[in-house]
């Protein structure tokens, strides 16, 4: 029986999807059945639970993953300890993140890594930030870029950048003249904001909630990008992380402006599962990413102003 066939068995039923066990190795749905059958022959006994229509183990079947998790580990950890001695850095990582970061605090230290390792791949995929958790749960992404990261038991979370939060309103607004403002400045704006289910939304809220404010957004969207070209036009003004506005303010397109007082900060954070094998190139890709060089707008974790 190859190696291959536990990985299957183990993708399968941690991701509990036919068609997602056969993307992530690269066959047919068919195959993977097929590969389940000749396992359940290959040691006699029942995996699948194919009575329910929800899936689920025999006790057989469970033994089998737990068992099928530890050769695919050791497989792993082999091939990769094989390759630093060879000191080669190459193959794909799968990286998922939500739009702001992949567009605004990713690109250089994507140029910068594969400047130094060309022979790697890095497919990146943009999600909201519930999907990034679940791809890097399910293993269809080896990591994940989120803001305001939550601790998971399935997962390990790292600290990667801080982004400082300010008020973005057109050039021409009044705000715009001013170098600091308090929250509460805020009051009386037409507020642009983010839909419930994103992460700077809850933060933004929090921010109010300490302000004693009521403020009720007149648009809400589900990206920064959308956010920003709503403000450009004049809608109104909004609170967003100082890195994803840079262009727009050398453009002279926006102002931002900071807060009085005690900064607002978005934490940023990189995933990945639990346990799981690194292989050389996401190691090195880490390391990139925790790099503590400075840049426009972002602070690395722990430092302040």
């Amino acid at each position: 029986m190859q190696i291959e066939s536990f990985k299957v068995f183990r993708d399968l039923v941690e991701s509990r999807s036919f068609s997602k066990a056969a993307s992530l190795n690269f066959i047919t749905q068919s195959a993977v059945s097929q590969q389940v059958r000749a396992m359940e022959e290959r040691f006699r006994v029942p995996l699948i639970e194919r009575s329910n229509k929800r899936f689920g183990l025999t006790r057989e079947g469970q033994m089998l993953y737990e068992a099928s998790k530890q050769i695919v580990f050791e497989f792993d950890s082999l091939q990769h300890q094989l390759s630093e001695m060879r000191n080669v850095i190459s193959g794909t990582i799968r990286l998922s993140t939500v739009y702001s970061i992949g567009l605004h605090e990713l690109p250089p230290y994507l140029k910068k890594f594969l400047k130094e390792f060309p022979n790697v791949n890095v497919h990146v995929e943009y999600r909201r930030s519930n999907q990034v958790y679940d791809e890097v749960i399910e293993g269809t992404s080896d990591l994940g870029l989120v803001a305001f990261p939550v601790q998971k038991k399935t997962l390990k979370v790292e600290p990667f950048r801080k982004d400082k939060l300010v008020v973005i309103c057109i050039p021409s607004h009044e705000m715009a003249r001013e170098e600091e403002i308090v929250v509460e400045r805020l009051k009386k704006e037409k507020f642009i904001g983010f839909e419930p289910d994103i992460p700077t939304r809850k933060a933004v809220d929090h921010i109010f909630r300490e302000a004693g404010l009521e403020v009720n957004p007149v648009m809400e969207f589900d990206n920064i990008e959308t956010v920003k070209r709503a403000v450009e036009i004049g809608a109104g003004v909004s609170i967003v992380p100082r890195a994803t506005v840079e262009q727009e303010v050398t453009n002279g397109t926006l102002a931002a402006v900071e807060f009085k007082g005690q900064p607002y900060y978005r934490p940023l954070g990189i995933i990945y599962k639990s346990g799981r094998v690194l292989s050389p190139a996401m190691k090195r890709f880490l390391k990139t990413l925790k790099d503590p060089q400075h840049l426009p707008g972002t602070l690395p974790v722990g430092e302040a102003d």
